[in-house]
């Protein structure tokens, strides 16, 4: 139920000012009072929604919704609104991703570093093999790795963002069905200029990730 909601707020079929009332919520979905409630509180929780005594359950404007959370971000992936969520989704990423690997490089443990030259290898690997699944969780590792090696807590709380759009693209049919060799390649170059502490060679590997990443998805809906 709360994915039904969820999808509907997210697509604008249910646009903001929408009011929800409980009983029509439990009607429609058959869903007990109790479901119901917890569904209303999880959109609150969100800022999709407000309650009001007399008034009912209202959708807010879309500038108040927490877009960080990974459940609107897959709904938006999930619905018609997905080419401008994945405009925007890279957008975040093309700010934080390559500033991320330059203080990677400057701040990584030597664990960190050793942890990042495996998973390029894992990619490699699982990118000739054509598995893409498997290439999916060493590639939502990478990243993630990358941006908690920053040694910045606020970057590193966008993993989950950034796992959600590699997940998204995998899913929805946008990534190639081999990932191209340039693209392992450029996260081979991330992983060994962060080894070798190179903060503008992380950096600008980084950010050509991001060129490709961009130009592959604008590809899909061209």
């Amino acid at each position: 139920m709360l994915d039904a909601v969820g999808t509907a707020i997210a697509c604008g079929e249910l646009p903001p000012g929408s009011v929800l009332r409980l009983e029509e919520l439990q009607q429609s979905y058959g869903a007990s009072r109790t479901v119901a409630r917890e569904v209303v509180r999880a959109l609150e929780a969100m800022r999709l929604t407000t309650s009001k005594r007399r008034v009912g359950v209202t959708v807010r404007d879309c500038a108040d919704w927490n877009h960080y959370d990974p459940r609107l971000i897959r709904w938006q992936l999930d619905s018609e609104q997905r080419p401008i969520a994945l405009r925007n989704l890279m957008e975040l990423r093309w700010a934080v991703e390559p500033s991320a690997a330059r203080f990677a490089a400057i701040r990584a443990t030597p664990e960190e570093r050793g942890r990042l030259r495996a998973l390029g290898a894992r990619l490699e690997v699982t990118a000739h093999a054509r598995d893409l699944h498997t290439f999916l969780g060493h590639d939502i590792d990478f990243h993630h790795l990358v941006l908690a090696a920053s040694g910045n807590p606020m970057f590193t709380q966008l993993s989950e963002v950034v796992a959600e759009v590699l997940t998204g693209r995998t899913e929805h049919g946008l990534m190639p069905p081999e990932p191209q060799p340039e693209a392992v390649a450029l996260h081979l170059e991330v992983a060994h200029a962060i080894d070798s502490a190179d903060a503008d060679r992380a950096e600008r590997a980084m950010r050509d990730i991001m060129v490709q990443a961009r130009d592959e998805v604008a590809s899909q809906f061209q």
